[in-house]
């Protein structure tokens, strides 16, 4: 008995795709287990808005973000709008705590869930933060978080993940050094 004509009804069988599949000169598979929807960059930034309201427990439509770069780290700064909006400032404040710790014990498990991805530089962050410092600093209609090191690799982390976080969150911040006073 021949096995090979058997096998490969089993493969088909188990791969349907394998039978639609156009030759190799088109690049385009018609199978739908083939096609894979990338979200674009609208979706993308609005899935970022609604898990970041969820994660932080502020509304991006009452609050501004804000990350900064410097020469020793940077920044991530959050106000309420309405400077009578105490809600929104201690929910600001009360996340930003949370953030300090979470990120001076190597946890970025936060922005991770906001993104949906692993942000770029949280690794290095995570090895390195024996030599990164987390400041809570609280400002009249908020807080702010202050990331300093003097460890170059950490210092480029910080930067990247920064940038990233202007980029993803659409805040319009410099993604260059802000110049010291």
């Amino acid at each position: 008995m021949n096995t090979l004509p058997a096998i490969l009804v089993v493969a088909l069988a188990a791969f349907p795709c394998l039978a639609q599949e156009k030759p190799a000169a088109q690049a385009r598979p018609i199978c739908a287990m083939h096609l894979q929807k990338t979200p674009s960059a609208e979706e993308h930034h609005q899935g970022v808005v609604q898990r970041g309201d969820e994660v932080m427990g502020f509304s991006h439509e009452k609050t501004t973000h804000h990350f900064r770069l410097d020469s020793h780290g940077g920044v991530i700064e959050a106000e309420a709008n309405a400077a009578q909006d105490a809600t929104s400032r201690e929910q600001i404040r009360s996340h930003f705590q949370h953030i300090v710790t979470m990120f001076a014990a190597g946890n970025f498990s936060a922005p991770m869930l906001i993104h949906a991805q692993n942000p770029p530089g949280t690794e290095a962050m995570k090895r390195l933060r024996e030599v990164i410092q987390y400041k809570l600093e609280t400002t009249g209609k908020g807080a702010r978080i202050r990331i300093t090191t003097k460890n170059p690799e950490a210092l480029r982390a910080v930067h990247e993940f920064l940038r990233f976080q202007t980029s993803d969150h659409q805040t319009g911040d410099s993604l260059d050094l802000a110049k010291e006073p």
